[in-house]
């Protein structure tokens, strides 16, 4: 997957000892680590991811990239998001719930962003996809859903592709 920062390795400016002179005490590591894993099984600040977005089907969602694309020949703003609950079977949220969330990503999100940025798109695409895929990569296997929206006074026009 392609990221829009590059990340640097990072450096120490100084050195400090692991451990304490002593050595660490194996029973109270250990007895730390339950009480902050049991904290972390049981409480759903720690179970859930912070980036979920609220979305109207309820289902998880979270923001992937945000992509500048010139090559349609104009700006085109690319908002990608993980949904892992979408897909055509059984049991999994399809394109016709999913699509009013991804007009309500355009609405809450994609607004906002563009405003800030002080973009001025011609499109803006949302894209779901039930997994991590690479930018222009095919995947078979992946369910992926696409919405294209024009902005006009701080509102999404669906486009349709």
């Amino acid at each position: 997957m392609t990221c829009l920062t590059r990340y640097r390795q990072a450096r120490a400016e100084s050195h400090a000892r692991a451990t304490p002179e002593r050595g660490a005490c194996v029973s109270q590591v250990w007895g730390r680590a339950f009480i902050l894993g049991l904290l972390a099984w049981s409480s759903p600040v720690f179970a859930q991811p912070e980036n979920l977005l609220p979305v109207p089907s309820g289902q998880p969602v979270h923001l992937s990239d945000v992509l500048l694309d010139n090559n349609p020949g104009e700006l085109w703003v690319r908002f990608r998001f993980i949904a892992p609950k979408i897909g055509y079977t059984a049991g999994r949220i399809g394109y016709d719930v999913a699509s009013a969330d991804m007009e309500h990503l355009c609405q809450t999100l994609a607004v906002a962003y563009v405003a800030k940025h002080e973009l001025e798109p011609a499109r803006v695409v949302i894209s779901l996809s039930d997994r991590p895929i690479e930018f222009g990569r095919s995947s078979p296997d992946a369910t992926q859903f696409f919405e294209a929206y024009r902005l006009e006074q701080s509102q999404c026009i669906w486009e349709g592709l």
